[in-house]
């Protein structure tokens, strides 16, 4: 793992709110803050699904009623961290070895009663294998982690 330095994205992101619902706001609503047209599916999403426990997933369900399983809940602790696997691949399919998978954890910190700042770390992108680079430019490009966050904050009713 030689790439380790660089085989991490960190965004950070602030909410006016208080770290419970900052975290429920982000499981809860996760359908909201993922993009629609971010689908592997052959059908439009009708759904993202965030399943709030250890062994869960994240999917997204089809007009079609077809799923796509794309994320394992490796972590649930509410109200303080989140980590999901994040299995799609280099070439931008569900990878099911989930030893060539990355991670995502987010973790809510309280600035104050009202106030909470949200950090996530993608991390373990090189256990991509070949090609790893392109889904860690993906995740921290406009259109990745950053497109998330600003959306997420925006469930708030604030602007970036």
């Amino acid at each position: 793992m030689t790439h380790a330095a660089t085989a991490v994205v960190r965004r950070e992101v602030v909410v006016n709110a208080p770290i419970d619902k900052a975290f429920a706001v982000f499981t809860e609503r996760f359908g909201d803050v993922k993009p629609r047209e971010h689908n592997l599916l052959q059908a439009p999403i009708v759904e993202t699904v965030f399943e709030p426990r250890v062994g869960g997933h994240i999917y997204d369900r089809g007009a079609d009623g077809s799923e796509c399983r794309w994320a394992r809940i490796l972590a649930y602790e509410p109200p303080n961290r989140v980590v999901f696997s994040w299995d799609i691949g280099p070439t931008w399919q569900v990878e099911s070895d989930p030893d060539l998978t990355s991670e995502v954890e987010v973790v809510f910190v309280a600035e104050t009663p009202g106030r909470t700042r949200v950090e996530l770390e993608h991390r373990h992108l090189d256990r991509h294998g070949p090609g790893w680079e392109s889904v860690r430019d993906g995740v921290d490009a406009d259109e990745g982690w950053p497109l998330y966050l600003d959306r997420y904050r925006a469930l708030f009713g604030e602007d970036g």
